[in-house]
């Protein structure tokens, strides 16, 4: 049976982050979470030195298109649950 990659970007905005050691931890907390509810890999892959924005890689791999695509939507809203507004943006691709 063939295996199903997912990839899914997520854009941050962190408006009451005023130093990059406040957006670290306000990322360190969303990427630990994710990575403790849903069976994904999880990395900040961009905007490292910016205050308020940061970018957050998440895969995950399974036998099919829907489950792995569910989880993914399931991820954004995890997201988007645990900090009202800090998502801009994202875009997700499954292989």
């Amino acid at each position: 049976m063939a295996s199903v990659i997912g990839y899914l970007e997520i854009e941050l905005h962190i408006p009451h982050a005023h130093s990059l050691k406040e957006k670290r931890s306000v990322v360190k907390r969303v990427v630990e979470r994710l990575k403790g509810k849903f069976n994904v890999s999880v990395s900040e892959i961009g905007k490292q030195d910016s205050w308020q924005e940061a970018v957050i890689g998440v895969v995950t791999l399974g036998t099919s298109k829907k489950i792995v695509d569910a989880t993914l939507e399931k991820v954004v809203s995890f997201v988007e649950e645990l900090v009202p507004g800090l998502v801009l943006d994202y875009r997700k691709e499954v292989f």
